[in-house]
């Protein structure tokens, strides 16, 4: 069988801005639906947000590992990336199993405090994977140069969500911004790889592995 094209930074015969803008769009609107209350089920929302991301990384990975297969590229760099697509993968198959049981159980079980606390940790921990994934690339991955791309990427995806917990934070206290669920600066950190991959392209001329 033949594996989907992948060649000079493209999936499936469209370039990483084209998946990057579509990841992007996606998420502006499911926000928009969000703030305007026409969707307000938690479970579909937090799908509609994380998805998309989740499936991003997964896109940047492949693009990079088949363009270092491609260049004749260390095999040892590609097998990390490989590991860290699946490791991805695994984590947000759980991450959907388990939140589709948390959202099921939710409403449709009357359980005891301890069980709806050990069932509403287990999300949250298949995302904690996803971090664990990334952190384990940084570790695995033996180019210096791919590595520091993956450092930035996520130095600049930290600092968007630690600076709008900060500012949100703040003006929560301020009685100025409604609260919102914590899992949002999750879904902004996710997000900000996606711009660190941008602004590796723009000033290195290659996106990152993230």
């Amino acid at each position: 069988m033949n594996e989907p094209t992948q060649t000079n930074g493209t999936f499936l015969g469209r370039s990483l801005w084209f998946w990057l803008g579509m990841t992007a769009a996606s998420t502006a609107m499911v926000s928009a639906l969000a703030i305007t209350g026409a969707v307000e089920h938690k479970g579909a929302l937090m799908i509609l947000l994380i998805v998309p991301a989740m499936t991003m990384m997964a896109i940047v990975a492949a693009v990079v590992n088949r363009g270092q297969s491609a260049s004749g590229g260390c095999p040892a760099a590609g097998a990390a990336q490989r590991r860290y697509v699946k490791r991805v993968a695994i984590c947000s198959s759980l991450y959907l199993a388990t939140f589709a049981l948390m959202t099921f159980l939710d409403q449709e079980v009357e359980l005891p405090f301890a069980v709806r606390v050990m069932i509403g940790i287990l999300p949250g921990l298949a995302v904690s994977g996803i971090f664990w994934a990334i952190g384990r690339l940084i570790v695995e991955e033996q180019d210096e140069f791919m590595r520091m791309l993956i450092i930035r990427q996520s130095l600049i995806a930290s600092a968007m969500a630690l600076t709008s917990a900060s500012v949100w934070g703040f003006l929560e206290t301020a009685d100025i911004a409604p609260h919102i669920d914590a899992y949002w600066f999750a879904i902004i950190w996710f997000f900000g790889l996606g711009v660190g991959a941008i602004f590796n392209r723009i000033q290195y001329g290659t996106w990152g592995a993230v």
